[in-house]
């Protein structure tokens, strides 16, 4: 059987589509304005319309991405977008249920992450998105990141042999006030942030066997959870996946850390992702690697373009308009295979509710002996 990693799916591999359709954007916020707009910009990527009740933002973003129609209500948008519109749902999930039931049937949509704030919610999208014979995928990009794709790339080869240790680290100052959503949701880091690693481990290794987590919230914040760390289990495989993140890391910058590792028999690879290091400026992106019988030459960079923010929306786009376009016949991020992603997600809470084994703690008593 070969193994996930060495068979990635050709959507991974960025091209553009043959011809693009034109995309109608429901929403304007600032993941609109800091990766879709600019990705589709430098994609080529048509933008038809856009769409949000704040129509100051809208115009504003119309105008400086000089997209020919602004909507204020999604019927208006649907109403007047192209027949062969593809659908950028880039709102919060409560609001993703109206979103997809407005839409035509037999729509292509993209769906912002996470695929619902629970299993519960992804079941009852899912459900939508079938019913609707809609071809939907989510937006989750980290899996095109640049140099999450030259990694997959160099593992698919072979050049570091099988993977036996898969390590996401994040220990960074995220800003969650450039997020006020976020404030009194009940779930958090899970959900918002670390779907992302727990989505990419399934890209690369596929569905791990169960999995094993912690989340927590930190003592001077009003948020639900902040600092997570999430094992995954294969098994019949000796991997050890581990995904660790700490938002709080407010010390200064000396010490932070964002990356993601993956060891093999043959070598390693490590990524390095800039975004969070100084979020949204982002700092310096970086990805090295180094092989067993060639230690001597160290770990060795190995070139890629572009960055998490904003190139990798260009991949999620573009893997969803050639799958309908026809030039690949797998979308490796439709609703469906996403969902698996909410499944663990999920589990994760779940393990962290149970709070782990309680150890057996005490020694034995002592046995006086008789003397006799």
């Amino acid at each position: 059987m070969v193994l996930p990693e060495f068979a990635p799916a050709d959507a991974y591999t960025y091209t553009p589509p043959r011809s693009a359709r034109p995309i109608v954007i429901l929403g304007a916020g600032g993941i609109v304005r800091d990766a879709h707009l600019p990705a589709y910009r430098k994609a080529g990527f048509p933008v038809a319309a856009i769409c949000d009740i704040n129509q100051e933002r809208a115009r504003a973003l119309a105008a400086e991405y000089d997209i020919p129609a602004v909507y204020s209500s999604i019927a208006e948008a649907v109403a007047g977008s192209p027949s062969d519109a593809v659908f950028d749902i880039a709102l919060v999930p409560d609001q993703f249920p109206a979103a997809l039931e407005a839409l035509p049937d037999g729509s292509a949509v993209l769906i912002q992450k996470p695929l619902g704030n629970s299993l519960a919610e992804a079941t009852a999208l899912v459900e939508i998105c079938h019913r609707k014979r809609l071809v939907a995928a989510v937006n989750t990009q980290l899996r095109f990141a640049p140099q999450v794709a030259a990694a997959r790339a160099l593992i698919a080869s072979g050049a570091i042999g099988e993977l036996f240790d898969l390590e996401i680290r994040i220990s960074v100052n995220t800003p969650w006030e450039m997020f006020p959503f976020v404030f009194g949701m009940e779930r958090l880091e899970f959900t918002m942030h670390s779907v992302h690693y727990m989505d990419l481990v399934r890209s690369f290794l596929g569905n791990p066997g169960s999995v094993s987590a912690l989340t927590v919230g930190h003592p001077l914040k009003q948020l639900a959870s902040t600092r997570s760390v999430i094992i995954f289990r294969y098994a019949g495989r000796p991997l050890r996946v581990v995904i660790s993140t700490n938002h709080d890391h407010d010390y200064g910058d000396r010490f932070e850390e964002s990356f993601i590792k993956w060891e093999g028999t043959k070598g390693a690879v490590r990524a390095q992702l800039g975004l969070l290091l100084d979020y949204p400026t982002g700092g310096p992106d970086a990805l090295d690697y180094v092989l067993r019988d060639e230690r001597d030459a160290g770990w060795r960079p190995i070139p890629f373009v572009g960055s998490w923010f904003p190139d990798a929306f260009m991949g999620s786009m573009g893997a969803l308009q050639r799958f309908v376009e026809g030039t690949v016949d797998l979308l490796p991020t439709s609703v469906d295979d996403v969902f698996d992603t909410m499944a663990v997600v999920e589990a994760a809470y779940e393990s962290n509710e149970r709070e782990g084994v309680v150890p057996a703690y005490g020694a034995p008593a002592v046995v006086e002996q008789d003397p006799r």
